[in-house]
């Protein structure tokens, strides 16, 4: 029997272009390479990850900042980051430092930091950048 629960998520699907698949994800998948070895990760749709991916491909060094993130420096400061926003990183976030203009991929979690935009997470890999020390990583579009 057709009722207007039915009814109104046909509307709202059909409106909203929603579609459900079960472990979808969205976003676009990067990688980084060192090492033997490929850490991937997710992008958020948001302006400031588009503009890192728009960055891409490109090589920089991935060092020990603490021991709770890897960061690495951008060739350029991307001007679509908020320098207003805030976040509390958790293990596996992707993130921009805006005051800095660097890269920082979090080992742990970390509290709220002014300044800080997250990019994405990563999907695959993080115990790889559990290793000390720096590396030279390539940072790339995903490739199957």
């Amino acid at each position: 029997m057709f009722n207007s629960l039915s009814a109104t998520l046909i509307i709202f699907m059909a409106t909203t272009g929603a579609v459900f698949s079960a472990g979808q994800e969205n976003g676009v998948k990067i990688q980084f390479a060192f090492n033997g070895t490929t850490v991937v990760g997710l992008l958020d749709e948001s302006a400031a990850a588009n503009e890192f991916l728009a960055q891409l491909p490109m090589t920089v060094k991935l060092e020990d900042y603490g021991s709770t993130e890897k960061i690495a420096w951008l060739p350029a400061k991307l001007r679509q980051a908020d320098p207003g926003a805030s976040l509390t990183p958790r293990r596996g976030d992707i993130a921009y430092y805006a005051p800095w203009g660097n890269l920082a991929i979090f080992r742990e979690d970390f509290r709220q930091s002014s300044g800080l935009i997250k990019l994405g997470r990563v999907v695959e890999g993080l115990k790889s950048l559990d290793q000390p020390g720096t590396a030279t990583v390539t940072i790339s579009r995903y490739v199957e």
